[in-house]
């Protein structure tokens, strides 16, 4: 493979498997109130959030880590201002206490915090003022969870970029495709990958464990495995959606994410993890499947973004149908059945916010990808044509990103629309 290559693959794993606590888009707020206050250099009087409609929707029904199980905007951002330490980005409230716990109950009923939406502007978007007399700091976050894009003390901009690109961590991830996806997972130096898989590995089945012992949430992963047996099918679906039943009740554990999402990177991992087990594969190949699941799951969200009305449970999914489909010695060819057979299975799923329902969503996406999986083994797939299938993997991934960015951005709009009770329903549906 060719060495630059080789370099943004491992780079792109690098960026996009970090440890993050609690639902991503409350940890986001709460990193840029947390920031903003740095920045101002004393305790401020009140924070003015400005967001756009997608953190308002994956914000309003989760709990916020390290609170108690408190929920909502006021609470991340002022849980944030109070106990947050911005050097921890997205385990920015590792270190919240008691004491800065009961301080942000007080303060969220004294109003300390207001929100407003920003419409027409990148769906993931936050700017987080902070004001303390006659001086302020504001901080915002475009794009990307912990990507800063401008930074303003009392009127003068500190600190600006004008596109992702002047970031650091940024990588071109149009290099990504499959069949390079799985010869970089084939020749990859375990080496070079090893910490970042194993970070994954013990964090996820960490949280899912979590899930499984305790009564989080709706109870999807537990309700799996007692109600459906404990086949490995059953067992890589439970695995993950426990994880998402603790982390969406406000479980104070980390996770490594995929593509901005705890969810995602435990839909990426946790079902790959449990077949590996039940086929008894060597580590060696585990870590060379987890490459291909999180990399596929990251090519499919390239096209439609981090946030939309588009689930990515879905792209998660696919990604660890593709990772099963790998650890069985599948090829190009049966890689590529698995994608397809996915998406032109559960392509639809809606994304309506982040809570306990995602756990359940995330069931069935990788339900969809273990189908996807068994039929591919038995060369049976969806023909180009029927619906969004295309005529190769390719263009079927594109489709599909085309649909969640683009074609689903109405849903987006209606779907807030319905959570913050801006349409009469009773009307509309006469």
């Amino acid at each position: 493979m060719d060495q630059k290559l080789y370099d943004s693959y491992v780079k792109i794993l690098k960026n996009e498997l970090v440890p993050a606590l609690g639902c991503t888009e409350p940890i986001a707020i709460a990193y840029a109130a947390a920031k903003a206050r740095e920045v101002l250099g004393q305790m401020p009087e009140s924070i003015e959030l400005c967001c756009s409609g997608n953190i308002i929707k994956n914000v309003k029904g989760v709990k916020v880590p390290n609170s108690n199980g408190l929920k909502g905007i006021d609470v991340a951002a002022t849980l944030g201002v109070v106990g947050g330490c911005a050097e921890r980005e997205l385990e920015v409230l590792e270190d919240v206490t008691e004491a800065d716990i009961e301080k942000t109950k007080e303060l969220v009923q004294q109003g300390f915090c207001t929100c407003t939406l920003k419409e027409g502007v990148e769906n993931l978007y936050i700017v987080a003022k902070v004001i303390a007399g006659e001086h302020s700091a504001e901080v915002t976050i475009v794009n990307r969870h912990t990507l800063i894009s401008r930074i303003v003390k009392d009127g003068e901009i500190l600190y600006q970029i004008a596109a992702h690109e002047d970031s650091p961590e940024y990588v071109d991830k149009s290099v990504l495709n499959v069949k390079d996806i799985l010869e970089f997972a084939d020749t990859v130096k375990i080496e070079d990958i090893k910490e970042i898989l194993d970070r994954q590995i013990t964090m996820n089945s960490a949280i899912s464990d979590e899930g499984l012992r305790h009564p989080y949430g709706a109870q999807v992963g537990r309700t799996l495995l007692n109600e459906y047996g404990n086949d490995v099918k059953i067992r890589a679906r439970a695995h993950a959606a426990a994880g998402s039943d603790a982390r969406m009740s406000g479980c104070s554990l980390p996770v490594v994410i995929n593509s901005g999402s705890g969810n995602q990177g435990m839909t990426v991992s946790l079902p790959v993890i449990e077949f590996a087990k039940e086929w008894n594969v060597s580590q060696e190949k585990l870590y060379r499947a987890l490459v291909v699941s999180n990399l596929i799951a990251v090519h499919q969200k390239k096209y439609i973004g981090s946030l939309s009305a588009y689930c990515g449970a879905v792209s998660a999914g696919c990604g660890a149908g593709a990772a099963i489909t790998y650890l069985s010695g599948g090829t190009y060819e049966d890689v590529s059945l698995t994608i397809v057979n996915t998406i032109g299975n559960v392509g639809g799923i809606v994304c309506d916010g982040a809570k306990s329902s995602c756990a359940a969503k995330i069931a069935s996406a990788v339900d969809a990808a273990i189908l996807a999986h068994y039929m591919g083994q038995h060369h049976r797939s969806f023909q180009p044509g029927e619906g969004i299938v295309r005529e190769d993997v390719e263009d079927t991934i594109k489709s599909m990103g085309y649909i969640g960015r683009v074609g689903m951005k109405d849903t987006d709009t209606e779907i807030l629309n319905i959570m913050i009770d801006r349409v009469d329903i009773d009307e509309v549906c006469k």
